[in-house]
């Protein structure tokens, strides 16, 4: 049977382009409605065409760090609804390249701000509308860097294993509400993010982006690239009713990742 979202109320937060709108496609494609929001105008502009914009895809600005345009961004949402089935917290930067002692203040800062207090930001204004729905799920998008270490990524790391506590709090704290909270950990995603770690890192080690890539691949024992589809389709299974029992956990899609250097 082929697995239904009907008419589940979806939001995704930067979910105008890459993992966020592949996730946003597929969850359309099973019958949800998706409430997304970006701070990527170009991107936006695109998505306003879709043929199911105005029917069931929904598209708004929103710097994901800025606590009050998230509210904002709430407060339209709920003009079209008071509950939610799922939100996915899928903002998230690279953040800087290079050994801590080197990195700014500024850059650390930033990255968490980004990739932590971003997702509380959401997390807390979301939970009321999935308690008006009797349940739900959240999903928190965190990294193989969530899992391991990542040399020459300390910020990014920090950030990402951050949001594995948030999730195995949550889950605690919200299971007898029906919510279950859960965490993917994305391996290698073929995609534009990729494309600028293995510039940065193939410039700061002097060697060549080629040779950076292979040596991404190589991390998993399935020797290959991860697709910002396979998330999406991992989104699609915790939101669906086949998930309703897997809370807490951490998820790792990632071809079996053995390690990040």
């Amino acid at each position: 049977m082929r697995l239904s979202l009907n008419n589940k109320k979806i939001i995704i937060s930067a979910g105008a382009s890459g993992i966020g709108w592949a996730t946003a496609k597929i969850c359309l494609s099973k019958g949800a409605i998706v409430y997304i929001c970006d701070i990527d105008t170009k991107s936006l502009k695109k998505i306003q065409k879709h043929p199911l914009n105005k029917k069931k895809l929904f598209a708004y600005g929103c710097d994901a760090s800025d606590e009050y345009e998230v509210s904002d961004f709430f407060n339209q949402v709920s003009k079209k609804t008071k509950k939610i089935d799922a939100l996915i917290n899928n903002v998230g930067i690279a953040g800087p390249t290079g050994n801590i002692e080197k990195l700014s203040s500024d850059d650390w800062e930033q990255t968490l701000k980004i990739n932590v207090i971003s997702h509380f930001y959401f997390t807390k204004l979301a939970i009321p509308m999935l308690k008006k729905n009797k349940g739900g799920s959240i999903i928190n998008i965190s990294s193989g860097a969530g899992i391991m270490g990542f040399p020459l990524r300390s910020p990014y790391a920090a950030s990402k294993w951050a949001v594995i506590g948030v999730t195995k709090t949550l889950a605690m704290e919200l299971g007898k509400f029906n919510i279950r909270v859960n965490a993917i950990c994305p391996g290698t995603i073929k995609g534009n993010r990729m494309i600028r770690v293995i510039r940065d890192k193939a410039k700061f080690l002097k060697i060549s982006k080629k040779k950076i890539e292979k040596e991404f691949v190589s991390m998993a024992s399935m020797n290959c690239w991860i697709y910002e589809e396979d998330i999406g389709k991992m989104c699609s299974f915790l939101i669906s009713s086949d998930g309703e029992r897997v809370s807490g956990q951490t998820i790792p899609v990632d071809g079996n990742a053995i390690r990040l250097d």
